[in-house]
């Protein structure tokens, strides 16, 4: 039962960032074309995803092992931070979108990092099908583009239009997060409830 449990909370945990990732990039697009509140709205959504993630990054801390599983663990705890204060720059008015917008790409860089880990571990090769580890490896080795946003960071580059060319490369790594991330962790979320109902059948079918 305290299994069948830990599946349920892990499933519910990675299909709620799924649908506030998508929900969030949803009002991006939105705002691109009737502008409104949505941009602020997907502000927050960007840190709720960030959120949901170190919390999904802690819940399965304990399955994985040694140092490069125990670092990345942190630099996702870390990097939701940053994407978090990335959202507080831009809905303050501290900042404007751009600069915050290459804040949160590093936050979401160190996502990406435990993203890669988790999947390339033996938890990730033990719980989720080949195809699926390949779409986390795949959406986290995106989001870690995002770390080429630091150096934009420490000139405080806030101007799209006089941005040098190689930091838009940072914005690369918003494809995996808004698109690649969240249909692995609705996929990863389908695939940990067919194995709590796998645990429910004695002859160990899925239902």
């Amino acid at each position: 039962m305290m299994n069948e449990a830990r599946h349920q909370d892990t499933g519910r945990l990675a299909l709620a960032l799924g649908v506030v990732a998508i929900g969030s990039a949803a009002c991006l697009v939105t705002y691109s074309v009737v502008q409104g509140p949505f941009g602020t709205i997907n502000d927050i959504g960007n840190a709720a995803t960030g959120v949901l993630s170190a919390g999904l990054a802690w819940r399965i801390r304990r399955q994985l092992s040694g140092r490069p599983a125990n670092v990345s663990v942190g630099a996702a705890l870390v990097g939701a931070a940053i994407a978090v204060a990335g959202s507080a720059l831009v809905v303050s008015g501290t900042t404007g979108w751009f600069l915050a917008g290459l804040v949160s790409s590093v936050g979401f860089a160190g996502i990406g990092g435990w993203l890669v880990v988790l999947n390339t571990s033996a938890y990730g090769a033990a719980v989720t099908p080949r195809r699926l580890r390949l779409l986390g490896i795949a959406a986290g080795a995106l989001m870690t583009v995002g770390v080429v946003a630091l150096p934009g960071i420490v000139l405080r580059l806030d101007d799209m239009a006089t941005a040098p060319a190689w930091v838009w490369i940072a914005f690369v790594g918003w494809f995996g997060t808004f698109v690649v991330y969240p249909a692995w962790a609705i996929w990863l979320a389908s695939e940990t409830r067919q194995d709590r109902q796998a645990i429910a059948v004695p002859d160990g079918t899925r239902a």
